[in-house]
C-alpha cells in the first residue's frame, strides 16, 4: 500500500513546485553577483578603439554599467530614461556594447543620443557571461569598492529609476 502512494506523493510535490514557479516574476531572478565584487575586465572603448576601459579605474565612486546593443529592441525603450538620467550627472553611466558590431553601435548612438560616459565593446560576449547577462538590456549599480549592489534585468523605466536605483545610489554615496 505504501509503495502505491509514492507516485502520488511525487506527483503532488511536482505540482506544488510548478504552481510556485508559475507565480514567480522572471524579472526578479536573483543574481548570484549581488554583494560580490564586479568581475574584472579590460575592453576596447567604442568611440576610441585604441583606448581601453576597465572597472578598476572607477574604484572609489558609485557608478552604473548598462549592457546594451544596437539590435536590442528593449534598449530603445529604456534609452530616453538613460539620456535623462545621464543629464543629471548623478553617477557615471558606462555602457557595455554586447555582441554587437562597432559600426552599428556607433550609428545607433549617433542617431539616438549617447548617455554613456564611455562604452566598452564586448563583441564576443565574454564579459557579459562573467556578469551573468542572459539578455539585454541589463544594468548594474556598482559601489565604491567595486561591489555589485543591484542588477536590473530588462529596461529601466522611470518608476524603477525613482523608487529603486536613485535611492540606492543616494545611500551608497552617503557611505563615503
Amino acid at each position: 500500500m505504501r509503495r502505491a502512494l509514492w507516485p502520488l506523493v511525487i506527483f503532488l510535490v511536482l505540482v506544488i513546485f510548478l504552481a510556485v514557479g508559475l507565480n514567480l516574476n522572471p524579472r526578479e531572478v536573483p543574481s548570484p553577483l549581488i554583494n560580490k565584487m564586479a568581475p574584472p575586465f579590460t575592453l576596447p572603448l567604442l568611440m576610441q578603439s585604441e583606448a581601453q576601459f576597465s572597472p578598476k579605474a572607477l574604484l572609489g565612486q558609485v557608478w552604473m554599467l548598462n549592457v546594451w546593443a544596437s539590435w536590442c529592441v528593449s534598449c530603445r525603450e529604456e534609452h530616453p530614461v538613460l539620456l535623462d538620467f545621464a543629464k543629471k550627472g548623478i553617477v557615471p553611466l558606462y555602457g557595455l556594447d554586447y555582441k554587437d558590431q562597432r559600426s552599428n553601435a556607433l550609428r545607433w548612438l549617433e542617431k539616438n543620443g549617447n548617455p554613456y560616459t564611455d562604452s566598452a565593446v564586448d563583441e564576443k560576449g565574454l564579459v557579459g557571461i562573467d556578469y551573468g547577462v542572459y539578455g539585454v538590456p541589463e544594468t548594474y549599480v556598482i559601489d565604491q569598492q567595486g561591489v555589485i549592489r543591484y542588477k536590473q534585468i530588462g529596461p529601466i523605466n522611470p518608476e524603477v529609476l525613482e523608487k529603486t536605483i536613485l535611492p540606492l545610489i543616494a545611500k551608497l554615496n552617503a557611505k563615503v
